[in-house]
């Protein structure tokens, strides 16, 4: 089941959309990549995913209309991980999330942020999924993540392949650095999406359930 959602941020509205299957084993959010919002394609398809294995998610827009048309606002990393702590506590509110474990799935821009509220004081996020992410921009915090973190990356997506395993080696937490084979920074090609879902579910289903209610 999926609902339209109303979350206040900063004394504005940001739209969402709460996916609940009939038993959730945890609940995922989503944060989304500089210029996407809540209707990613790329990031509702890992959604269904998700929802089929047992996993509540909740899709959000990070910025404003008026913030996302600013260059500026896309790339700050922290208003991005602000806006993502505060969606954590609105969620933790409501019924509909009682008792559940959180984790984070974070595409590109939207995984540095997630990384870095994973990593803040008191964080109790319990697994992180890095979709062709940035967590170098979140570089200073990734040490202090106890989330288990999987890092996933196209094969032929070379530059941010190495960012990647700069930040892998600077995660403590448990950690894993997937390379998908035949992808792109965008995972267009044929299958390759379908391979960052079935990882991110067997991720999520893993922890969450470990971390129990």
């Amino acid at each position: 089941m999926e609902q339209e959602i109303r979350i206040p941020l900063d004394g504005e509205t940001h739209l969402g959309t709460l996916g609940l299957p009939a038993q959730s084993c945890g609940l995922v959010l989503f944060a989304h990549g500089s210029g996407s919002s809540r209707l990613s394609t790329r990031n509702r398809f890992v959604a269904d995913y998700l929802r089929r294995e047992g996993v509540a998610t909740l899709l959000f827009d990070l910025l404003t209309e008026v913030e996302d048309h600013t260059y500026e606002t896309r790339f700050d990393i922290d208003l991005l991980t602000h806006r993502l702590r505060g969606a954590t506590h609105w969620i933790r509110q409501q019924p509909a999330a009682h008792g559940l474990s959180l984790g984070y799935f974070g595409a590109s821009t939207g995984a540095a942020a997630a990384l870095r509220a994973a990593a803040e004081p008191g964080s109790d996020i319990r697994a992180v999924v890095s979709r062709g992410g940035r967590p170098d921009m979140a570089m200073t915090a990734l040490p202090n993540v106890t989330a288990p973190t999987l890092l996933i990356v196209g094969g032929h997506d070379d530059v941010v392949i190495q960012l990647n395993r700069q930040a892998y080696a600077a995660l403590r937490a448990e950690k894993e650095l997937s390379i998908v084979p035949g992808a792109t920074h965008l995972f267009e090609e044929p299958g390759t999406l379908e391979e960052v879902a079935r990882q991110a579910a067997a991720w999520f289903t893993r922890h969450l359930r470990q971390a129990g209610p």
